[in-house]
């Protein structure tokens, strides 16, 4: 964090003499965020929030960056270069585990919006659908990394269905052309893309409707960072709140904030889909802010790392986050 000191000055001449009138000196503290991957409707809020003076008037100057990738945002973290970094949960709680020196301090989508498409022809909307078709698969992609766990939880042959390994570029365009029957995709960015480049109405999965919570949209900061820089966090992420609320009320001012730095992006319905499947996958839960973790969300998280990595002995869930920045 470092202290930003803007000096407005205004010379007003009038005859015969000058006067120099300083204007009140503007303090805001900076908060450095930096996204894990490039720009998505998911993450419109936070700009809506800038566009609207709502990190300002919370005495905040927050930078916002892309990314390439949940890895090389929690290393800027770390390094001290971002103050916040926002990840998929699940990424984060391996890390952590791991032995990375951060902690979730906001989950914001306790389940990710993970949905497994399929063609009307040969429709899987139910988990028993699944079984004797094939699916898209690729490393480290949400859909499938627990798919054995998903299984067991339903009640279905895993044996039964065939899993196609295949570069995580190819998964989509492998899928519209035949090769596999089933693929994973986010609601909230890429269903809008492909209903609109397709023009197709795909038959949909919803896995966490079935039971397979994988904690998705999350932000992360530094262990010594969330005592050190308590107060000005805890106003950003009052901040936050506020933004996210105001872009469930108004999803077209969210997504011509988006816009302003997105230029080459999908176009303004599209946005505005992303923006509204973004707002249903973000949960109120009663008498707390938005982002609050729920202990059960965490531990249930470690069990599902833990079905298919070895990851030694699982630490306790008060080491992978904290709800101390989302007090009031």
């Amino acid at each position: 964090m470092s202290y930003i000191r803007n000096l407005v000055s205004m010379a007003v001449l009038s005859t015969g003499s000058a006067v120099v009138l300083l204007s009140q000196s503007a303090f805001a503290e900076t908060v450095n965020l930096r996204f894990s991957w490039k720009l998505k409707g998911e993450y419109a809020f936070f700009y809506l929030g800038q566009k609207k003076d709502i990190y300002r008037d919370a005495g905040i100057d927050v930078n916002l960056g892309e990314g390439a990738g949940a890895q090389s945002a929690l290393a800027a973290v770390v390094q001290g270069r971002e103050d916040l970094a926002v990840v998929p949960g699940i990424f984060a709680i391996t890390a952590i585990q791991k032995g990375m020196p951060v902690k979730i301090v906001a989950l914001y989508q306790p389940a990710a919006p993970v949905v497994l498409l399929s063609h009307r022809e040969s429709p899987v909307v139910r988990p028993a659908d699944l079984e004797g078709k094939t699916i898209a698969s690729a490393v480290g992609e949400t859909s499938t990394a627990y798919l054995d766990v998903f299984c067991s939880r339903n009640g279905i042959d895993c044996s039964k269905i065939k899993k196609i390994n295949m570069d995580s570029q190819i998964r989509i365009s492998q899928f519209m052309q035949g090769k596999v029957d089933v693929v994973g995709v986010y609601r909230t960015s890429d269903l809008p893309l492909l209903r609109e480049k397709t023009g197709s109405n795909f038959a949909v999965l919803d896995l966490p409707e079935f039971g397979l919570a994988v904690p998705g949209l999350a932000v992360v900061a530094r262990v010594d960072a969330v005592e050190k820089n308590a107060a000005v966090l805890r106003r950003f992420f009052v901040a936050t709140d506020k933004a996210i609320e105001m872009a469930r009320s108004e999803p077209d001012a969210a997504a011509a904030a988006l816009k302003t730095v997105w230029q080459a992006g999908p176009s303004d319905s599209i946005v505005r889909e992303q923006i509204e499947a973004t707002s249903r996958s973000i949960p109120a839960a009663a008498g707390k802010p938005l982002g609050w973790i729920d202990d059960n969300a965490i531990s249930d998280a470690v069990r599902l790392i833990e079905a298919v990595e070895d990851i030694g002995t699982p630490k306790p869930s008060s080491s992978f986050y904290t709800n101390e920045l989302l007090l009031r």
